[in-house]
């Protein structure tokens, strides 16, 4: 019977690509001149588990190179040798190779890398160099005595390994496998294939009890295997091919002479050489497909999520009462006849099914949150390596790890998040001389923090660095025609300016900046989830860039409203408060722009009918209502028709099935069939020429 493991290989990209983030994380956190035991002992364990899957599923170019972080990470963690900062810089190139390889696998495609032969030359450098003589001066005795015994202890190994290679060795190994060794995903076939790939394999299948043929279950293995192998590699090397199902299967190693028969009495007939197909509908088949020598995956790419049992149990206690509220609602259909009672009965089914329908979909949204470290894990790594390139020393502080945000709005937002963070490397944070020369620390910081804010995420990136050059963006922005000569901008919208297309102040380009595509480019993508970024800065104290976001972009709480004949939604988390303003309290501004006084502030409308080009019934505003609405923590005031209903709606997307339109920002399908556009605030503000107008006038 053959065995598809091509179910689980998702689950083993999965686990491998969540142990190089285990790895690089603990990496990070070490301490190269006193490294916690247990943080190497976890970064081993990672690669262990990586290694060991690697060879299950036949990946043998991550199961070899994988091979040399764990022997390296053995010898650390017994205290073979010392851990440097050298060998912390070769584990962290190592994270970014694999992470690069599984990837390769999961497209179904062949990986080739100068890195690759790069490192591996300097592991097999590192683990030839006799181990322990780094160690530290001030234990001179004890280090003399220890360093004495390693190499002692090496130089004994490797007379054993010349003499391995001068006459080899043969093996006779019994393997009997445990019943359940195929359940759990492992085929003793790509075992065999790495015993072949260490010499000459023979394979043996001796007469067996087995059940009778009603009694055998397909997915039991009762075979055992008699192998003999002529190798030249050590004993450690072999068992290191059995080390993933150890513990489940009983295996004996006995050394032979060289070149000796497998056992007395069996034919050299039936020591056929391994084959890739099953032996036979008890054995394990052969599961991945192998050319010249190299294990294949092909994979779907699918995207998948963990989710905790406490969502999973709140997700089936509402589908229960879901059914429950249903059976109701069945009875009352049965019956021949509706009464006042029955028709009472009937419409406390359907505010339950409302209840229960809406709790339903909470749950349901709650499986795509996840906490926000899942993007945050991802910076320390690049604030050090950013950091070591420009000689910058940075401290990157996380604060609110634990916030959650839909999946789908963490995988888009990483990338703006990215690039702030560069440029507060890059821009904000001073060298260490100029950092001292302020009478600052020489270490810059760098924090990034997450907290929920109404029916939002908020995203914090802040630094303590030089902060925004005002006078030098003004005469950038002069230069490039983007502001005129004689013109005056207040700071606030001097420091704007950095968000116009092409705005660069970097004299020269390089990997980090100077490319004329940036700050632009991380607004748009931020405004595409239907979120704003604000910017403060105060020159030698640092800035601070402000993410908004919605928690989910499927679903929203909407409001409603009506323009011409014509329903909109505008999204309720961004209403202050909707009225109607008296002819006294409007000033006009111009033809197209006016102002409304509230209360001790003056806010600018927006006729949403021009922008829209409809014909509507309130063409002034004191015939209609003023929704006033937050665009980028200023307040606008729409003028629509009518308020109608409140509801949540469930969005989609435009661009997906028709394109892109501005001023919306999705589409939802009401509850009569019909379809509502909603309301991009701030594209709907950039629509109506209102920001040139407030940059101008500021």
């Amino acid at each position: 019977m053959d065995i598809d493991l091509s179910q689980f290989t998702q689950v083993f990209f999965e686990e491998s690509l969540e142990g190089l983030e285990v790895m690089e994380s603990e990496l990070l956190k070490l301490n190269v001149q006193q490294p916690d035991p247990e943080t190497i002992n976890t970064i081993f364990r990672a690669a262990h588990s990586i290694k060991g899957g690697s060879a299950t599923f036949g990946f043998n170019q991550v199961a070899g190179f994988t091979h040399l972080l764990e022997t390296l990470l053995d010898e650390i963690r017994d205290g073979r040798r010392e851990m440097t900062a050298n060998h912390q810089d070769m584990l962290l190139l190592s994270v970014d190779l694999l992470r690069n390889m599984l990837q390769a696998l999961m497209a179904g495609q062949s990986f080739e890398s100068p890195q690759q032969q790069e490192l591996e030359n300097r592991f097999n450098q590192e683990l030839s160099a006799v181990a322990g003589v780094e160690e530290a001066p001030d234990n001179a005795s004890q280090s003399n005595e220890k360093s004495a015994a390693k190499v002692s202890e090496t130089k004994d190994s490797e007379t054993k390994e010349s003499e391995t290679k001068e006459t080899g060795l043969s093996w006779q190994i019994d393997f009997h496998a445990g019943a359940d060794i195929l359940r759990c995903g492992n085929d003793p076939i790509l075992m065999f294939n790495e015993l072949a790939e260490l010499g000459e394999l023979k394979v043996s299948l001796p007469a067996q009890e087995l059940p009778e043929f009603e009694d055998l279950d397909p997915e039991s293995c009762r075979l055992y295997w008699q192998l003999q192998l002529d190798t030249e590699a050590p004993l450690e090397r072999i068992k290191e091919v059995f080390e993933w199902v150890e513990d489940d299967c009983e295996i004996h190693y006995q050394q032979l002479p060289a070149k000796t028969q497998l056992v007395e009495g069996v034919s050299p007939q039936e020591q056929a050489p391994i084959s890739t197909s099953a032996p036979d509908s008890q054995g394990a088949a052969t599961t991945a497909k192998v050319e010249s020598g190299k294990a294949v995956a092909k994979t779907a790419e699918t995207s998948s999520i963990r989710v905790s049992t406490d969502k999973i149990d709140m997700l089936i206690n509402m589908v229960g009462e879901l059914v429950i509220t249903q059976a109701m609602l069945g009875q009352i259909g049965q019956q021949e006849r509706i009464d006042d009672n029955a028709l009472l009965s009937l419409q406390q089914g359907l505010e339950q099914l409302a209840n229960h329908t809406r709790d339903l979909q909470e749950s349901v949204m709650q499986i795509r949150m996840l906490p926000i470290s899942f993007a945050f894990n991802r910076f320390p790594r690049l604030v050090r390596d950013i950091g070591q390139q420009l000689g910058k020393k940075v401290e990157l502080i996380l604060k609110g790890e634990e916030t959650e945000l839909d999946k789908t709005v963490m995988e888009k937002i990483v990338d703006p998040m990215v690039h702030l963070v560069r440029n507060s490397l890059d821009h904000g944070i001073e060298s260490p001389a100029v950092r001292s020369a302020k009478g600052k620390p020489e270490t810059g910081r760098i924090t990034l923090n997450a907290f929920h804010q109404g029916g939002n995420i908020v995203i914090e990136i802040t630094d303590d660095g030089a902060g925004l050059d005002t006078g030098r963006i003004l005469a950038k922005a002069r230069d490039k025609g983007l502001v005129g000569a004689e013109e005056e901008l207040s700071t606030e919208a001097i420091q704007q300016l950095i968000f116009k297309p092409g705005f660069s102040t970097a004299d020269s380009v390089s990997d980090l900046s100077g490319r004329g595509v940036g700050m632009d480019v991380v607004r748009r993508n931020i405004q595409a989830l239907s979120g704003s970024v604000e910017l403060a800065s105060t020159p030698d104290k640092g800035s601070r860039f402000t993410i908004r976001l919605p928690l989910t972009l499927a679903i929203l709480d909407g409001q409603l409203v009506r323009v011409g004949e014509h329903t909109y939604v505008v999204p309720l988390v961004s209403i202050y408060e909707s009225l109607q303003v008296e002819s006294s309290k409007v000033n006009k501004l111009s033809e197209e722009h006016e102002v409304i006084r509230l209360r001790d502030e003056y806010l600018p409308v927006i006729r949403v009918y021009q922008e829209f080009n409809h014909q509507a019934q309130a063409k002034e505003v004191k015939e209609g209502l003023v929704m006033v609405v937050d665009n980028n923590n200023q307040k606008v005031g729409l003028l629509v028709d009518e308020l109608l209903a409140q509801q949540q709606v469930v969005i989609k997307s435009l661009e997906d099935n028709y394109a892109k339109v501005p001023g919306v920002s999705g589409a939802t399908i009401l509850g009569d069939g019909r379809v509502a556009l909603i309301v991009d605030i701030p594209g709907l503000v950039t629509m109506s020429g209102l920001n040139q107008t407030q940059e101008h006038a500021a």
